[in-house]
């Protein structure tokens, strides 16, 4: 029996076993997910093997970065195919080819910019591009409540926000992304909101009714669409309580919410998810999830115990 979740407008069959990894191997947890011109399907994930590669059928390609990531959090695809991959445990990005070549690197290693002072870089968690420019914004973070605008060279132009609620202010800049103007739009994670801004990082306006916001994807073939990914509760008093995720959103760009997949509570099942985290689509409107799952539920399993933690769901309509 097939497993579909969605709406009228955008149904999606789960394909739960899509990705074929070598035997013996596992993600652990797959933090996020970029999709190439050719849909071949990069994930990043917190296992042995941070970066695998599948092809359009979910064939092995290959993998790299063995050693060379303490966290892996976000990953981002350039038009020229360069992969832009955050650590937030060593407080960096680093710029790499398709095959897993370095090729540059944003921060240093290792050393945290003193908390919330607003210096890059203190657990960034994901780069946005600029189309137009390449210019690369950067959520920052865990230890900052700053957004950094970059130039395509690596020249830090400006950075904007601080910890609060206001506009322009941040609750854990979780995740950023930009749409075909280059309007950036920011997952306020524990503001339970996306902000959105100009490419002068100038407040515009916000999406609210969202619950922990912490993965961005926008997608540009044909229509295009915002997917957010949103977590459950985690404070003790309210973690029971249902309906308020995990799941994913579907927004147009006027923040009209389309659809909403998953269940109203987490779970194992295959219409329901654990911590979405990580969204991309490829050129027939499929969408690839990585999830968390380790970090928010099989860690704390007694015993621990790895959970499903990427999926494909392929769009019917």
């Amino acid at each position: 029996m097939t497993t579909k979740m969605g709406s009228d407008n955008f149904t999606y069959e789960v394909v739960l076993d899509w990705a074929k990894l070598p035997k013996g191997w596992s993600f652990l947890e797959a933090v996020d997910v970029a999709v190439d011109s050719k849909d071949r399907v990069y994930v990043f994930c917190r296992g042995e093997h941070p970066l695998i590669v599948f092809d359009p059928e979910g064939n092995f390609l290959n993998s790299w970065g063995e050693g060379q990531f303490k966290r892996p959090h976000g990953i981002t695809l350039s038009p020229e195919g360069s992969l832009y991959c955050v650590d937030d445990g060593n407080h960096v990005v680093r710029k790499y080819t398709p095959e897993g070549k370095l090729i540059g690197i944003l921060g240093s290693p290792g050393q945290a910019s003193p908390f919330q002072e607003g210096l890059p870089f203190n657990g960034p968690t994901k780069v946005a591009l600029d189309p137009r420019t390449g210019d690369l914004y950067v959520a920052d973070g865990y230890g900052n409540s700053r957004v950094h605008k970059f130039s395509a060279d690596g020249r830090r132009l400006f950075s904007w926000g601080q910890p609060g609620s206001d506009p322009r202010e941040f609750n854990v800049v979780h995740s950023v992304a930009t749409d075909k103007e280059g309007t950036v739009y920011v997952a306020d994670r524990e503001n339970h909101r996306v902000q959105i801004f100009d490419s002068q990082g100038r407040y515009l306006t916000q999406w609210n009714n969202l619950h922990r916001p912490c993965g961005l994807h926008i997608a540009s073939n044909g229509e295009q669409l915002c997917y957010v990914g949103e977590l459950a509760p985690s404070l003790a008093i309210n973690q029971d309580f249902p309906n308020l995720g995990p799941r994913i959103s579907i927004y147009n760009l006027e923040g009209k919410r389309l659809a909403r997949l998953g269940d109203i509570r987490p779970g194992e099942m295959s219409h329901q998810f654990w911590a979405p985290h990580g969204m991309a689509t490829d050129s027939r409107g499929n969408l690839y999830v990585g999830e968390v799952s380790w970090s928010f539920s099989g860690s704390k399993l007694n015993p621990p115990r790895e959970l499903r933690s990427f999926r494909k769901l392929v769009r019917v309509k």
